[in-house]
């Protein structure tokens, strides 16, 4: 499809020079090399030295992994750094606006806000699937980012192939795909398409599937014009040396991380049936992610009784079309089996 990165990227951003580190002017380094050129703390104690800020070895296997190129890859310290900074990229403050579909992802709204983003939301259908027509319908000529979570953050469900298909051949700006939850999902990751929609943004993070959560760590799949873009705005050192250490280890570990991943589906079909024998539960929303969601009698009510009996789940019933709904992560079988007592006996 045709689609020109310089009609969508602010002007500013595409006149600015990027900052070069120290690190980013001399790459070639070695062992026994003296490096004085960052004005670092000389004494050695494994973090004393700044660390790559291009992540080169987690992009290398992440592509391995992923079978995309590593200059089609970014990454952030966590999915919100790099959410950021596709909004500082590509939305002018005060006259553009984004596309979003209630309920998702909160940050969407809150970066939205921040970066001085009008927004244009359009709720999703009574089962959590997109209407195509009607949010085609209200993007305009500033309307720059169209962000779709699928699967999606609080429903859990994944969207079709057809429907996400229209919205990126539909919209006119870049379409992100936020993918978070893609693991635990039997649809494919949109990665294979990024070659055929130049205006797609694909993010992913290791803090789900993963279990990373702690060294925070989002990662971006875009064209190479997307990412050099992102890589001009981004901080020089924005992911640690510690993050870097840790992800490439569990990125060599994988068949550790398959393994989880079969535990966690393997849980969640378990406790859905589970959930099935609790009697003011009224429906369980279909779920192609690590947790599900419930609709109960009343959610302020049994979220504090859960609460009383030393168990914290998400009460999402502020969100919109969840009224009276409940969100349940996919624990250990031990976490899971104490869950389904608490909701039978209160």
């Amino acid at each position: 499809m045709s689609f020109d990165i310089q009609k969508i990227v602010r002007e500013n951003i595409a006149k600015l020079k990027a900052y070069s580190s120290a690190r980013d002017e001399f790459e070639e380094a070695t062992a026994d090399m003296v490096f004085l050129d960052a004005n670092e703390n000389p004494f050695q104690n494994g973090v004393n030295r700044y660390p790559d800020p291009r992540q080169q070895s987690v992009k290398d296997l992440l592509s391995n992994l992923k079978g995309i190129p590593t200059n089609q890859i970014l990454l952030g310290n966590g999915s919100d750094e790099v959410l950021d900074l596709i909004f500082r990229a590509f939305c002018e403050p005060k006259e553009d606006n984004v596309i979003f579909l209630p309920p998702t992802y909160g940050m969407y709204n809150v970066l939205s806000g921040l970066n001085n983003i009008a927004t244009k939301e359009v709720l999703l259908s009574e089962d959590f699937d997109i209407r195509v027509e009607e949010t085609l319908a209200v993007a305009d000529a500033h309307s720059k980012i169209l962000f779709l979570c699928s699967p999606n953050n609080p429903s859990g469900n994944a969207f079709s192939e057809e429907k996400i298909k229209a919205i990126v051949e539909g919209f006119h700006g870049i379409v992100v795909i936020d993918e978070a939850y893609v693991d635990f999902s039997a649809k494919e990751s949109w990665l294979r398409n990024l070659v055929k929609y130049p205006n797609l943004i694909i993010t992913q993070t290791l803090s789900k599937a993963f279990g990373m959560a702690g060294i925070r760590l989002g990662i971006c799949y875009a064209s190479v014009e997307i990412i050099e873009v992102l890589n001009r705005i981004k901080p020089p050192y924005n992911v640690n040396e510690l993050t870097q250490q840790r992800a490439k280890q569990r990125l060599l570990a994988f068949d550790e991380v398959q393994v989880e991943i079969e535990n966690i589906l393997a849980e969640r079909t378990k406790l859905i049936a589970a959930l099935q024998t609790v009697n003011y539960i009224s429906k369980i929303y279909p779920s192609d992610s690590n947790f599900v969601l419930v609709k109960v009698d009343d959610a302020n009510k049994r979220y504090n009784q859960l609460l009383e009996k030393g168990i914290v789940i998400r009460n999402r019933t502020t969100q919109a079309l969840c009224e009276n709904t409940l969100r349940l992560t996919v624990g250990t079988s031990i976490e899971n089996e104490k869950l389904i007592e608490a909701l039978k006996t209160i």
